[in-house]
């Protein structure tokens, strides 16, 4: 599982990639986050407002960020 979080370093982005760690922590999975700042690529993905939570090249969502109970809910929907 390949998560990239899309956004250019503001305090939102940096909670997001925060959060989404500590969820592939807690669930254990075998994946590898990536922190994507370039705006070309971002906007590359569509993604008008960051920050931007993209799993196996899929934009879950962008423009807030979700609680950490979400996140893992979402990671391991998308694992099993």
């Amino acid at each position: 599982m390949i998560i990239k979080v899309l956004g250019p370093g503001c305090p939102s982005c940096v909670a997001l990639e925060r959060v989404t760690r500590d969820a592939v922590d807690a669930l254990g999975l075998d994946a590898t986050v990536q922190k994507i700042e370039d705006y070309p690529t971002i906007l590359g993905y569509g993604v008008m407002s960051t920050p931007a939570l993209v799993v196996d090249d899929t934009v879950l969502f962008s423009g807030r960020v979700p609680r950490s109970a979400q996140v893992r809910a979402i990671l391991a929907e998308l694992a099993s």
